[in-house]
């Protein structure tokens, strides 16, 4: 079990309230999952709340509440999956009945269940009880009207205040169970400058699991108000971005996000037991430039994509996927995991009951090196410095991706130049990575506001990186 907390309140919720006798489920879940492989009951009780504060207005104001449970079997490679949000043991049977349909001429064995864990990574309040709904309407009227006060070029400013609070229990056949209790918040500010007839935007956000306490006091949310409206203005005054090959450089944090879509999906587990993925059979091989280590550690506290066990029950862990250069592993769920012959490495997530277990990231980002950043800024004499991402299209397969830049400059005889609009970068993960030519010493993870995507599933994450040096790669521009 992950902790007692946890599992008390797991119990309470999902068989104190719902009337369910424990002993019962589990039989049920015994006798589906008898000639298995693998296979688990998920349940999940959701409660969220999300506040949209836009031009002076509260805009919207939703909560919700959702539950319910997801039974997968396992046989081979096949997996047979049921979901309701009914909580009832009727309703487990019947779902029972539907997923022994994979197992028909399979004489599984059942996996062992995860090791348990006592390493709890973030507390298990509440946070959408934390304030009253007038406090938190008060707080983004005072964020507009701050925002609003400090420039007159504000055209329009954008406030959301968001929250979850997530119980889960994971049952095994046999009787191992494992639980969670995972809070997670989020603060995101927009600001759109105006002069004359040109209108740009601005962005900041910061949250992670935790209660909203250490996000909205004064300091921090001025800090974020303050950086959304700095990236507005920087960009009003932002020209056409050149095209063509040329030097860049990422700035630390944030842009580590084009590591996590051009590089972290090629090496989630699913993708590589498939061979659909670019670095599918390089283990042990050079993928990336001497001093390139890329980690994916779902162990930091408190931190948006890190969780004390994963949706299997496998409690997280530091998993080295490059090392100087050189593929060393994979994130795996259990099911790729037992196909690959490989360790588990606690990386089975899902959106929610309704979906089945898949390999994804949980805090993604590359080791830092020994350059100072102006150093590398310095080294360089035509190229662009890409400071902020928006969205980014990847092919896993060949690992060609495109990235849009939303705060960028150019870099002129190795000093930072005018603020440029409409950059984007062009190139392939696992060539980029053999053009790192410096690596920064300041490594930064971002501020807690990352969504991953993959099979029509969401789960919050986090990337980081240092400021790095590609020596070659192709930007996408507007200039004439």
């Amino acid at each position: 079990m992950s902790n007692r907390a946890a599992t008390e309140k797991a119990n309470d919720l999902f068989f104190t309230r719902t009337g369910m006798d424990r002993g019962k489920v589990e039989g049920i879940v015994g006798d589906a999952l008898n000639k298995s492989d693998d296979g688990e009951l998920f349940l999940e009780y959701r409660q969220s709340e999300s506040l949209v504060f836009d031009d002076g207005h509260l805009k919207s104001a939703s909560f919700d509440t959702a539950q319910g449970f997801g039974l997968r079997s396992v046989a081979g490679e096949v997996t047979g999956y049921a979901h309701a949000s009914e909580l009832s043991e009727d309703a487990i049977r019947r779902a029972g009945e539907t997923v022994k349909s994979v197992q028909k001429g399979q004489g599984g064995t059942m996996a062992a269940p995860p090791a348990g864990t006592n390493h709890l990574l973030y507390g298990d309040d509440n946070p959408l009880s934390e304030m009253a709904f007038e406090d938190k309407v008060k707080l983004l009227e005072e964020i507009d009207a701050y925002i609003r006060a400090k420039e007159t070029k504000v055209a329009q400013v954008s406030v959301s205040l968001a929250a979850s609070w997530q119980a889960v229990e994971i049952l095994r056949s046999g009787g191992a169970t494992a639980a969670d209790i995972r809070p997670l918040v989020r603060l995101n500010i927009s600001v759109v400058s105006a002069d004359g007839d040109r209108m740009e935007n601005g962005s900041f956000g910061h949250g992670g699991r935790t209660n909203f306490d250490q996000w909205i006091t004064p300091e921090n949310w001025q800090a974020a108000a303050d950086e959304a409206l700095r990236q507005s203005l920087v960009n009003l005054e932002s020209v056409a971005a050149p095209a063509g090959e040329m030097e860049v450089v990422l700035g630390s944090g944030w842009p580590g996000v084009m590591l996590h879509e051009a590089v972290g999906h090629g090496l989630e587990g699913d993708f590589n037991r498939k061979k659909t993925s670019a670095f599918a059979g390089l283990l042990g091989e050079r993928v990336a430039a001497p001093g390139v280590t890329v980690i994916d550690d779902g162990t930091f506290d408190d931190r948006r994509g890190s969780l004390t066990i994963d949706d299997e029950g496998t409690p997280s862990a530091r998993t080295v996927l490059i090392e100087d250069g050189i593929l060393k592993g994979y994130m795996q769920d259990r099911m790729n995991a037992r196909l690959m012959g490989m360790d588990v490495t606690g990386n089975g997530r899902r959106e929610s009951f309704a979906h089945a277990p898949i390999p994804r990231m949980t805090n993604t980002f590359m080791l830092e090196g020994d350059k100072d950043p102006d150093e590398i800024i310095s080294s360089v004499k035509n190229g662009l410095y890409a400071v902020n991402f928006g969205g980014g299209q990847v092919d896993i397969t060949s690992g060609k991706f495109v990235f849009s830049c939303t705060e960028a400059y150019m870099i002129e005889d190795g000093k930072i130049g005018a603020p440029v609009k409409g950059a984007t970068l062009i190139g392939n993960g696992p060539d980029v990575l053999k053009k790192v030519s410096m690596i920064g010493n300041d490594l930064k993870l971002d501020t807690g506001v990352g969504t991953c995507g993959k099979d029509g599933q969401g789960v919050p994450v986090g990337v980081g990186q240092p400021t790095l040096k590609i020596d070659e790669l192709t930007v996408g521009g507007t200039a004439g």
